[in-house]
């Protein structure tokens, strides 16, 4: 072909019309270069539907593909079809005669293009057909709804042939304001990528029939004042109007568009990474040169117009990778140029350590390998590359380092330009943080997280044979690591092989296989389990149990969820992973009877048979994670840290428990279900719960605040009646485990707690002399003492007086005006009967003891003040005599009980009771907690009973 000179158009100078005719056969001619290209690769059935598209949008007949009515707008400007075109009709519907179309300008069909990958060498026999159909401006509501009922039929017709085609309708006029309803390809995000989908569509659209575009005449340098140079050309006539369809400019790309782009990008990379780096880097490249970007189809617009019209410079897909490797080469990033390399070969998918099929070299094959051989890839390179299908966990493990990498430096100069270019509008913050959020979850390394290695690299990592070891650990010869091998070797093989991955835990190492398909059902697995008991029949359960609480594949998280807080959705729970809890036994092949099951108080001496618990949770975000806890509270432990993993106001996740020990699994796995569904079930329902359980000998209370869980261990029942003496900042209701505090009238006392309320229970132990008074406070604080007993009448009087000069005190401090005023406390009786501990104890309700009018009542008031060194101050005041240390000093004790003991007929010894109580001066005058009242009463009447016994 004869090379003529470069055309460069002066619009000062004058413009000749045959220039401009040679321009547009310039373009004309890569144009059907390109088109013969797309042509020759597809099967014969869809070379039909590519050649018979234009006539099907010419013309309207009742039985040709797409028919729809005879007011469906139909007419291709400047369009006559060929005979051959002509032909291909007739073989479809022989009663079909064409008859051209009149009309002239005003046919409404203004021009036909085809989008996407055809024609390009990375064309391949999935490659869909995006199709533009520009139309008239002036069409109605109901002309454009004909139309695109249209290309819904001939979209069907097509995929009867075998094309998968898409349609998408353009009015360039309001295509150049920025104006558009839909996606214009199926790799479009929308509104936000106007300039650069434009960029695409001119350097790589297939004209296939219509008007073509007027962009094609302006020349690159000329692209700033677009507008005055299209409009001289029309005006003056150099071009007809019906010859040309003005789609807009390449001037300028705003900024906002490179991140809108970048973040769908982005979006698609998380899954797909090989397909969008290309993009991702075009994006880049393009951004840090702003605001003079030098986009693609300017670059493709100057070759034409330079003559240069080699089909493979112009391929859109080898001037992309030119500029990528212009920009990175100049950077010196070559890790980053070699990831493209791999990208656009693999994007090609001509297998070149292979002979072609037909063993004749597309002309496709021919430029890759041209491509290849600039790079001085080798045949080794090459055979790796070919067999990504059969790619496994480490060749997969290190093509995924380089892929998130590139994301990773993707997500942060998107960031970066976004802040610098101050065009981070809110929404675009929103879509970036929530873009970070996806990124994190994706690839994010952290503590106990299951790594994902493939984002879309190879098609399966399964492996048929597989040898899982426990092994010595390397950092302490006492601690044991697993360890996972390729193949099936024997106890003295695996120590020379180099593991495809190690775990301190064994239930990390499976659910890593889970998560990325190493394991399989056709999988087999060898098992060397070392010190464990693990059994290949727990082994085989346990990868049961993953498969079937994380179900795979993963089903996609929402925008919506990635706006709020990750909480777990799944929970498996995996107990005594290779422990057997009874290996004492077991060893001597001894079974374990016992009428006490209890899994956390087996048998009489209370053995505690959950050892250990693998926790592996699965959140909105699908991020899979694992914890293991061991040791004595490992249960309390799990359940404490799960309870905390739960946001306020969100679903419950779904929770499994599996156990498959040698002993008693099924019984463990009950128990530890029930537990943790007993303490989900309070959980949330107040501001604030505990919930009492014990396990071997030790109490443990949970406190079920949101958010703030915590237990405490309580070693026997004096610790435990303590801590739930404990005053609390409001209400706290106490919940207790079925096993709890069995034949202890506690168990029904604590339940019986009230809000509003003091409640007083009592107990008779008549054979010692003795009672037990036990009161639950307004807040569900335990109060405990033992007195001696002589009837109810004196065993109760003295506190209900006690109680009632209180709740006078609390009352007479309440403000009046208060717009929230406190509830009036009730005062509840209660007696345990029968009066020894046993199973069958109840709670019987009792009125309040009602003291005779002729009663003599001796009042002991106390007044309680600080004083220094954390001492008090303390008066009292018998029948309103006062006693102050400011006279007896360390005796008033025994001052007072001298005074009382010679106001009693015969000097009894029998106990003195104090009967109001001031704090006032040490608790303020805020609404002090009863407990505090009855602790400060339980240590005045010690004091004051003592001196009375040595008076």
């Amino acid at each position: 072909m004869s090379r003529t000179q470069e055309i460069r158009p002066d619009l000062d100078d004058g413009i000749d019309r045959k220039v401009l005719a040679q321009l547009r056969a310039r373009f004309l001619e890569v144009n059907a270069g390109r088109l013969q290209r797309a042509t020759q690769a597809l099967p014969t059935r869809q070379q039909l539907v590519l050649k018979l598209l234009p006539l099907l949008f010419h013309v309207n007949h009742p039985l040709l593909p797409g028919y729809v009515s005879g007011l469906t707008p139909a007419g291709l400007s400047g369009f006559e079809p060929t005979a051959e075109i002509l032909a291909e009709a007739q073989r479809l519907t022989r009663s079909f005669a064409y008859k051209a179309q009149r009309g002239g300008p005003s046919l409404p069909i203004h021009g036909l293009f085809l989008m996407g990958s055809l024609g390009t060498v990375a064309q391949a026999e999935q490659s869909d057909m995006d199709l533009w159909l520009c139309h008239a401006p002036d069409l109605s509501a109901q002309a454009i709804a004909e139309l695109r009922k249209k290309c819904e039929l001939i979209e069907s017709w097509a995929a009867s042939q075998g094309a998968e085609t898409h349609f998408f309708l353009i009015d360039p006029a309001r295509f150049t304001l920025g104006d558009r309803e839909a996606k214009l390809t199926s790799d479009d995000c929308g509104t936000t990528q106007h300039y650069l989908l434009l960029d695409e569509f001119y350097r790589t659209a297939i004209w296939l029939a219509g008007r073509t575009p007027l962009w094609w005449l302006v020349p690159a340098y000329e692209e700033h004042r677009y507008l005055d140079y299209s409009n001289t050309l029309l005006n003056k006539r150099f071009i007809r109007p019906d010859e040309v369809l003005d789609l807009g400019h390449m001037a300028r790309i705003p900024p906002e568009e490179f991140i809108g782009a970048g973040m769908w990008q982005l979006f698609k990379g998380i899954e797909s990474p090989y397909k969008s780096v290309l993009k991702l880097l075009l994006t880049e490249v393009y951004a840090s040169e702003q605001p003079k970007v030098e986009c693609l189809s300017l670059r493709f617009k100057q070759a034409v117009f330079a003559n240069r019209l080699d089909l493979d410079e112009l391929d859109p897909y080898i001037q992309v990778y030119q500029r990528l490797e212009e920009y990175l080469s100049a950077r010196g990033e070559t890790e980053r140029l070699e990831l493209i390399r791999r990208c656009l070969y693999l994007k090609i998918n001509k297998k070149l350590s292979r002979p072609p099929r037909d063993r004749r070299k597309s002309w496709q094959r021919l430029l890759l390998e041209r491509l290849t051989s600039d790079w001085n890839w080798d045949q080794r390179q090459l055979a790796m590359l070919d067999s990504r299908s059969q790619w496994k966990v480490r060749q997969v493990s290190a093509e995924r380092r380089m892929l998130v990498n590139e994301l990773t430096y993707s997500y942060r100069f998107l960031s970066q330009f976004a802040r610098n270019e101050q065009t981070g509008s809110s929404l675009n913050s929103r879509d970036l943080s929530v873009l970070g959020r996806r990124l994190y979850a994706a690839f994010e390394r952290k503590a106990g997280k299951v790594e994902f290695i493939n984002p879309g690299i190879a098609p399966d990592l399964g492996e048929d044979t597989l040898t899982l070891v426990q092994c010595p650990s390397p950092e302490a010869p006492n601690e044991t690591q697993w360890a996972l091998f390729s193949g099936s070797l024997g106890a003295q093989e695996w120590a020379d092989f180099a593991p495809l991955k190690r775990a301190r835990e064994l239930i990390e190492l499976l659910a890593w296989c889970h998560r990325n398909g190493v394991i399989d059902s056709s999988t087999r697995l060898s098992l060397h389990p070392g010190r464990s008991d693990l059994s290949e029949f727990e082994l085989s359960n346990l990868l049961a149990s993953l498969q079937q609480a994380i179900p795979l594949p993963l089903p996609s998280v929402s925008e919506t969820t990635l706006l709020r807080a990750s909480a777990p959705s799944e929970v498996l729970l995996l107990v005594n992973v290779g422990l057997d809890p009874l290996k004492q036994h077991s060893q001597m092949n001894v079974h374990m009877t016992s009428e006490r099951t209890d899994a956390l108080g087996f048998s009489g001496v209370r053995e505690n048979l959950v050892l250990t618990i693998d926790q592996i949770s699965l959140n909105s975000w699908n991020e899979l994670l694992t914890s293991r806890y061991h040791g004595p509270n490992a249960l309390l432990d799990c359940l404490r840290d799960f309870l905390n993993s739960l946001p306020a106001g969100t679903h419950m996740p779904n929770l499994s428990v599996r156990c498959f020990c040698r002993n008693r699994a099924a019984t463990i796995a009950e128990r530890v279900d029930e537990l943790f569904r007993s303490t989900l079930g309070t959980f949330g329902s107040a501001p604030h719960n505990r919930y009492l359980l014990q396990i071997k000998q030790q109490y443990h209370v949970l406190e079920l605040t949101p958010g703030q869980v915590s237990h405490t261990p309580l070693n026997g029942l004096p610790a435990l009646l303590e801590h739930l003496g404990e005053e609390q900042p409001g209400y706290s209701a106490l919940h207790l485990d079925r096993n709890v505090l069995e034949g202890d009238d506690l168990a029904l006392i604590l339940p019986a707690g009230r809000p509003e309320c003091i409640q007083v229970f009592y107990r008779q132990d008549e054979a010692n002399g003795q009672a037990e008074l036990t009161v639950l406070d307004e807040h569900n604080a335990l109060w405990r003492q033992r007195l001696p007993f002589r009837d109810e009448q004196s065993l109760l009087t003295p506190l209900q007086r006690f109680l009632r000069s209180l709740l006078y005190r609390r009352n007479a401090l309440l403000p009046l005006d208060s717009p929230q005023p406190l509830a009036a406390l009730e005062l509840l009786y209660y007696q345990v009967l029968p009066a020894a501990p046993s199973r069958a104890q109840r709670l019987e309700r009792r009125p309040p003891p009602q003291a005779p009018i002729s009663h003599p009542f001796y009042d002991v008031q106390a007044i309680v003040e600080p004083a220094d060194s954390k001492r008090v101050h303390v008066t009292l005041y018998c029948n309103h005599r006062e006693f102050s240390e400011l006279e007896y000093a360390g005796d008033l004790f025994a001052a007072v009980a001298k005074h009382i003991l010679t106001q009693r007929r015969g000097g009894e010894r029998y106990p003195c009771y104090i009967t109001d109580l001031d704090l006032s001066a040490i608790l303020g005058d805020g609404q002090a907690q009863t407990i505090h009242y009855l602790r400060y009463k339980a240590k005045l009447e010690e004091a004051l009973n003592s001196a009375l016994q040595h008076a």
